[in-house]
């Protein structure tokens, strides 16, 4: 039975993530500080095959015994998010860039490293806005500046594969409203109104499921995916703002929503990103943006409150 060690498993993909783990029969050991008062692994309790620390991964003493244990290690513990960072920069570096730079000086040749980075550092692609994992990186946040940096040192290890995220949807056990689709899906179902600004700037996204999806595909194909870096979301949404909008409308009738030059996105995502590098190696998504949308509408009717956002 496999060991892994699962960094922020208590979170909106952890929490998901490591139920896939359990139903395969993996061990899982989960580090995560329940910043925000999470009890998103209640559920798993039950299984002996799960072990939780309540600790922070920048702690040495801690992760150097774990790691030392773990046959793969899925490094999710993080700040996720420009205006999270930005509200906290010093706790973001530590975390997201420091704490991992620590794992990594510790891991042997040996042992897997799956780890989630981000398509945001494309920032606006291309002349077209298009963007493969080979279009130069033009990181603006810095959420995006340090992920970078950390996928740098972690393709110099030998077994480690970097999935470059697309925005991520859908309900978790930890839910985050602060996401886009989830965003703007809440603010449909509760206020009927959306105010948009940059309209017409497009990102891809990617259901929550199918990232933990993305993961296992991971590991049950690492030989062949080793060393390499993968986008990950799904090649029929790189739709804009405006073009999500009316998506949401098709199931939320009464929306409306206006355009105004009120802000900035704080990383400036403008692209269009291909996953064809990843669908090569076997992966598709099962979830679409109108399934997760419609999902969405079911879950906020549980859900009365900002409490679930990162920020």
């Amino acid at each position: 039975m496999k060991k892994i060690l699962v960094t922020g498993g208590a979170g909106y993909l952890g929490s998901i993530f490591c139920k896939e783990l359990l139903d395969l029969n993996y061990k899982v050991t989960v580090v995560d500080n329940f910043m925000f008062g999470q009890n998103s692994l209640a559920h798993l309790c039950y299984d002996p095959n799960i072990f939780i620390v309540n600790a922070d991964v920048r702690s040495k003493d801690v992760m150097t015994k774990l790691i030392k244990e773990a046959d793969i290690i899925v490094p999710l513990a993080a700040l996720v998010g420009a205006p999270l960072c930005s509200k906290d920069p010093i706790g973001a570096t530590t975390i997201n860039k420091d704490a991992i730079l620590m794992m990594l000086e510790q891991v042997h040749q040996t042992q897997m490293i799956l780890m989630p980075t981000t398509n945001s550092a494309y920032g606006t692609g291309d002349e077209n806005n298009f963007c493969t994992e080979e279009s130069p990186l033009n990181p603006i946040s810095q959420y995006a500046k340090e992920k970078v940096e950390v996928e740098a040192a972690l393709m110099d290890h030998q077994n480690a594969i970097s999935f470059r995220l697309a925005t991520v949807f859908g309900m978790s056990p930890r839910m985050r409203i602060d996401l886009l689709v989830n965003d703007f899906t809440y603010r449909a179902v509760n206020d009927r109104f959306i105010v948009l600004f940059e309209s017409q700037f497009k990102r891809n996204y990617i259901h929550v499921r199918d990232v933990a999806r993305a993961f296992l595909h991971g590991i049950d194909n690492f030989d062949e995916m080793k060393g390499n870096i993968f986008n990950v979301g799904l090649s029929n949404a790189n739709v804009s703002k405006e073009e999500l909008c009316n998506k949401i409308k098709d199931q939320v009738r009464d929306l409306v929503y206006l355009d105004a030059p009120i802000g900035k996105d704080p990383d400036q995502r403008n692209y269009i990103v291909s996953n064809e590098k990843l669908e090569k190696t076997g992966y598709s998504p099962r979830f679409n943006l109108e399934q997760g949308i419609s999902e969405l509408i079911k879950g906020f009717t549980t859900i009365k409150n900002t409490k679930y956002g990162n920020v």
